[in-house]
């Protein structure tokens, strides 16, 4: 199975500050998606969770696995790397913002491998990481949707 990506845009009726710091904060963006996230290591930047920072993702079945932060541009950018574990390689995130008329474009985009003995399971893979990330942003965003 070849290369995978997912692209998921997704509108918040919210300033981009809000939504960048709840998705670029570690363990913010865990409760997001309803998943175990620890910062392990702090970015020697001055956001702790810039440059270098390392975090935990616990998920079960998948055994724990690690991510460290390669971009980071407040309110616009960041990038990640699977820098330890996964059933995946060659993976990155990349969550794009920008602001329109108030209100924050979210593109996150994530490319992986699947790992040799998963070859086969791509087209599993791909959906199981998608289909729960999709959902917890759209949940997201309708936190910000104004009263009727």
């Amino acid at each position: 199975m070849s290369r995978q990506h997912i692209e998921i845009r997704q509108s918040f009726n919210a300033p981009v500050e809000t939504i960048f710091n709840i998705l670029t904060d570690h363990e913010s963006f865990g409760k997001v998606i309803a998943t175990k996230i620890q910062r392990v290591v702090d970015s020697q930047e001055e956001n702790k969770n810039g440059v270098g920072s390392v975090r935990r993702i616990s998920s079960f079945p998948v055994p724990a696995f690690e991510e460290t932060v390669i971009t980071f541009e407040p309110n616009q950018l960041m990038e990640y790397v699977v820098s330890k574990g996964s059933p995946i390689k060659n993976h990155k995130g990349r969550m794009e913002f920008s602001e329109e008329e108030g209100k924050t474009k979210l593109c996150y985009s994530i490319d992986f491998d699947p790992k040799l003995l998963l070859t086969l399971l791509g087209s599993v893979l791909k959906p199981a990481i998608e289909k729960p990330i999709r959902q917890s942003l759209e949940k997201l965003s309708r936190r910000y949707e104004p009263s009727q």
